[in-house]
């Protein structure tokens, strides 16, 4: 995510290092750069060159703080610009109203229907809400198909009438059948156009005005720069929407339409998409998202995603085994299971602060785990236990087990050995501490 402008702004603020004191002259290169990199990652002139200048203006005249080199500093005012730029604060989502309606627009291809389905999860599962989906996308045949299938891997039920291509219709009995059989939460899922048009715009009113929905949320591809902002625009002046789903942050993105929508059209990011999974929606902070675009990482979120799938008990019994240790391959095995349940391996070691340009031009995704998975699957309880056991009889049978030869099994056993005395230094020390694998969970609590 983010990685040609996390490298652009790195190479800008190379500018002012050695130099003790911030000038006219070398915020001026500086900046120049950094414009460059707002440029290149699709951000629009207007927007790039006020957001320099802004920059500019803080940073001129300024005493550099004793602790604070000019590079330092000029990193946390532009840290500081780029979270107000951004929209500043986590823009709220409560679903309220019985039922609470979610109304769901944008492009064909921009992910709106899978993201009706992670909206509905999102409310079901995180605010116990009995959600209903509503197929209204009655003009591309396989939408309806698409958002059923997606209901039933969630259980929750899809309201659809295939042969009528009255949408508002449609949303309006959607609801009161939502009225009439308890549902608390409705996502009503738009047919998206390949471009803007006139008539999807009416349509899409008319649904609006038949159940006043208490959220709109335009989806946008994340990877369609100016044009998304353009596209933004032209939806709010129409539905007023309340915010936006920026969709596909996982891919190949160059982030103009993250840095610049909020300021642009003045409406708030409020999730991201980062995957295909129906979990794989994230809220958006601006000031975490500012962090990892200057390679700070993003260790709080980090965090967060650590906690919702290891409890802190987990946590805590790992912590006892590895202080003790005790750690074994059985429980390697169990942490790269929970590592993967957390998301895009590479999206998660980039919130590590460093990790992000050590990674850089790296291919890393779960299937780097899946040799690792074999070999292991391929001992026995004993041999998990107790990697001492395993002799060279025992490694030439793994090794056929797992379809790997020899030398991968002696490599994976000396990198868990290293790991291991390494995990058992790091919980030793006054008062002791916790490794950082078994902390996560109780961080920030």
């Amino acid at each position: 995510m983010f990685e040609n402008l996390q490298e652009r702004f790195e190479r800008a603020f190379q500018v002012l290092k050695g130099n003790g004191q911030i000038t006219e002259v070398n915020v001026g290169e500086t900046l120049k750069e950094v414009r460059k990199a707002l440029l290149d990652a699709d951000v629009d002139y207007k927007t790039a060159k006020e957001f320099t200048q802004r920059v500019k203006e803080k940073a001129l005249g300024q005493d550099v703080l004793t602790s604070l080199k000019p590079s330092q500093l000029l990193i946390k005012i532009t840290h500081l610009e780029l979270t107000d730029l951004m929209g500043t604060a986590v823009a709220p989502f409560q679903p309220k109203g019985n039922p609470f309606i979610v109304l769901m627009a944008g492009l064909q291809g921009a992910g709106k229907t899978t993201h009706s389905g992670k909206i509905g999860s999102l409310l079901k599962e995180k605010h116990g809400k009995k959600t209903l989906l509503v197929a209204c996308d009655v003009h591309r045949p396989a939408a309806i198909n698409q958002l059923q299938v997606l209901g039933e891997a969630m259980d929750i039920e899809v309201y659809a009438e295939t042969e009528s291509k009255d949408a508002p219709g449609i949303a309006k009995r959607a609801l009161d059948h939502a009225k009439a059989n308890g549902f608390s939460a409705v996502i009503i899922d738009t047919a998206g156009r390949l471009a803007i048009d006139e008539v999807m715009m009416k349509e899409i009113e008319a649904v609006r005005d038949a159940v006043q929905p208490h959220e709109i949320l335009f989806t946008v591809d994340a990877m369609t720069g100016q044009d998304a902002v353009k596209t933004a625009k032209a939806f709010n002046e129409v539905l007023d929407f309340t915010g936006v789903i920026l969709t596909k942050l996982d891919g190949d993105t160059r982030g103009g339409a993250a840095l610049a929508i909020h300021s642009v059209v003045g409406k708030p990011i409020k999730f991201v998409g980062v995957g295909e999974k129906m979990d794989a929606l994230d809220v958006f902070h601006p000031n975490r998202m500012a962090e990892r675009i200057l390679g700070m990482g993003d260790v709080v979120s980090l965090v967060e995603k650590a906690q919702q799938v290891i409890s802190e008990k987990e946590a805590a019994d790992l912590e006892a085994k590895i202080r003790k240790n005790k750690f074994d391959l059985e429980d390697f095995l169990s942490q790269i299971q929970q590592l993967k349940k957390m998301g895009n391996l590479k999206d998660l070691m980039g919130m590590i602060p460093g990790m992000g340009k050590a990674l850089r031009g790296v291919d890393l995704d779960d299937s780097s785990f899946k040799k690792v998975e074999c070999i292991i699957q391929s001992m026995t309880p004993s041999e998990r236990a107790k990697p001492e056991l395993i002799d060279a009889r025992r490694k030439q049978r793994i090794a056929q087990g797992s379809g790997n030869d020899i030398a991968e099994v002696n490599r994976l056993l000396k990198q868990f050995q290293d790991m291991k005395k390494m995990m058992h230094q790091m919980t030793k020390g006054k008062g002791g501490k916790r490794s950082r694998m078994a902390g996560l969970s109780s961080l920030g609590k």
